[in-house]
């Protein structure tokens, strides 16, 4: 219950709903233009709702890879699931060199209920001159380009030097 916890004292603190709960999507950038791929139909559905009916869903919502060893190249999968109900088309914008990273995947559209997986690989590798401790963060937002929407992917690691 919102009201009440487990034992059945009154909370504390109010219940935070999930993104998903709360009809958003976390990380992501609305289009300013959203174009129907049927052409000729009319379309008497609200903004609101076109929304839920196409768009992708990234599983896991962000990449955390840990502590990883200089010199090495590491992978991580995440899927992308098409949720609306007509075939959608997405892009990746590759990150930039510096970051180690890359971004592999299958170019094409995705049929509806279907999914992408995209492989998430980061050679470990560390920028800067200065003395960090031994540690050095890497912190970047993968960019993927869909028709409705812009979706972010936090990717986070710690490189040990």
């Amino acid at each position: 219950s919102l009201l009440v916890n487990a034992a059945g004292q009154p909370r504390k603190e109010k219940v935070k709903l999930p993104s998903s709960l709360q009809g958003r999507q976390p990380n992501s950038i609305p289009n300013k233009k959203i174009e129907d791929p049927v052409a000729g139909k009319v379309n008497t559905s609200s903004l609101a709702t076109r929304q839920h009916l196409s768009g992708f869903h990234l599983i896991p919502p962000k990449v955390t890879l840990g502590v990883l060893k200089e010199g090495c190249t590491y992978a991580a999968t995440v899927i992308l699931k098409n949720v609306g109900v007509n075939f959608s088309r997405f892009r990746v914008k590759q990150p930039p060199l510096h970051t180690g990273l890359r971004v592999m995947y299958t170019p094409g559209p995705v049929a509806a209920g279907l999914q992408v997986e995209l492989e998430v690989e980061i050679f470990a590798m560390v920028i800067g001159g200065e003395d960090t401790g031994g540690l050095e963060e890497i912190s970047h937002d993968i960019e993927i380009l869909t028709e409705t929407e812009t979706l972010l992917l936090p990717v986070r690691a710690n490189i040990l030097c």
